[in-house]
């Protein structure tokens, strides 16, 4: 049976991959709007690089706030 201390590591990590992941695809369709001119795709892609940023933060607030 796994550790239950084992299974918030393994919750922590999958908030910080998810996301760098949202940040990585907002980057994708702001470059890929600037190369089509497209604001909208620019504008989408700027929101989810935020995102990305609001997720990783609030996942190391978590964190901090199970360490005690």
């Amino acid at each position: 049976m796994s550790d239950p201390d084992e299974k918030s590591e393994d919750l922590q990590n999958h908030g910080r991959v998810s996301g760098s992941l949202q940040k990585i695809i907002g980057e994708v369709e702001a470059v890929g709007g600037i190369l089509t001119g497209d604001p909208d795709a620019i504008s989408e892609g700027e929101f989810n690089q935020e995102v990305g940023d609001i997720r990783e933060e609030l996942e190391d607030e978590m964190a901090d706030d199970r360490r005690g």
